[in-house]
């Protein structure tokens, strides 16, 4: 988890910071301002190499996992990544309960105003904690019924 983590905080930031990589290859998987399960995946096939396959790769050879272990962990990993682009929040949803990186928070990145910010996915925060780019966010219900993301303000002397 960790190497996959590493490995996708860092070329998704840098493919956000890389103007060329951004308009020719990321900004396809970022149509989606409100992301929906089905486009967890939708992304440009250099992206898909770079994130998922070679991040994939570095994570079963760092790891030293078993064929056996990596089919279950990539399945994981796939299921964790679809939930977190599916825009809901679900009552008791165990994604939502053992990992702070989940729908919610990637709702945040998806949106105009945090595109700069929560890069990390599929499973942990600290990069973007660690390197200034966690926005935090509260869910507001609303009158309607379900959620809204909505980013908190912090001030610079936090």
């Amino acid at each position: 988890m960790l190497v996959i983590d590493t490995w996708q905080y860092f070329i998704h930031r840098y493919m956000h910071l890389n103007k060329f990589l951004y308009k020719h290859i990321h900004s396809q998987h970022h149509r989606l301002i409100v992301p929906y399960a089905y486009g967890a995946l939708y992304n440009h096939p250099l992206e898909g190499l770079l994130l998922d396959t070679i991040g994939g790769a570095l994570s079963f050879l760092f790891s030293g996992m078993s064929p056996r272990t990596a089919i279950f962990f990539f399945s994981f990993a796939t299921i964790k990544t679809v939930d977190d682009h599916c825009g809901l929040w679900l009552p008791g949803n165990p994604f939502h309960i053992f990992f702070s990186n989940n729908s919610a928070y990637h709702d945040v990145h998806h949106q105009l105003y945090g595109s700069k910010y929560n890069f990390s996915q599929p499973f942990f925060v600290m990069w973007d904690r660690i390197l200034g780019t966690y926005l935090p966010y509260s869910l507001e219900k609303r009158a309607n019924g379900g959620f809204e993301t909505r980013p908190i303000k912090v001030s610079k002397d936090e």
